[in-house]
């Protein structure tokens, strides 16, 4: 039996006590959430929260899961040869604890943006639909699946 391949992944938008989200200007895409992939022998809580800690400075705390995203398409890293398989997404709003925003090596800058603002600043498709389900949050998560390549086209949707 093969065994599939999915990279699991988390996103934490954090927010402080201002309602302010915490950004960062990611070399490869732009401003967006913190979040990157889930370790070998990590919960996923215990993988969003080392991810706002490396990339930001910042320790939070998980209130709520908000999204799960499938990106469906098999697509190539950054080097332009290496494939990178289907990707699975949780999402969750977080807030913030303690620390300073800092840089990492993922990001040349990191800040808090009043929540109105969040949007206009995040360019890609799919990163973008995702930013404006986690605003509109009424308490149910969105599953959706998407593919970004050739272009993003959303395939489905639902809140669970």
């Amino acid at each position: 039996m093969k065994w599939p391949t999915h990279i699991v992944a988390a996103t934490g938008y954090v927010f402080n006590e201002r309602d302010e989200l915490l950004m960062v200007k990611l070399h490869h895409r732009g401003w967006d959430a913190t979040g990157g992939q889930v370790e070998v022998g990590e919960s996923i809580e215990e993988g969003v929260l080392r991810e706002i800690m490396e990339e930001s400075g910042i320790t939070a705390t998980v209130r709520s899961l908000v999204g799960v995203y499938s990106n469906v398409g098999v697509n190539v890293a950054h080097d332009g040869v290496t494939p990178v398989p289907t990707k699975l997404i949780l999402e969750f709003i977080c807030d913030y604890v303690s620390g300073e925003p800092t840089t990492s090596d993922e990001n040349n800058e990191t800040k808090w943006v009043p929540r109105g603002e969040a949007l206009a600043l995040v360019t890609s498709p799919a990163r973008r639909s995702a930013f404006e389900k986690m605003l509109a949050f009424d308490g149910r998560a969105c599953y959706a699946s998407y593919v970004t390549q050739p272009s993003y086209q959303l395939l489905s949707e639902r809140y669970i």
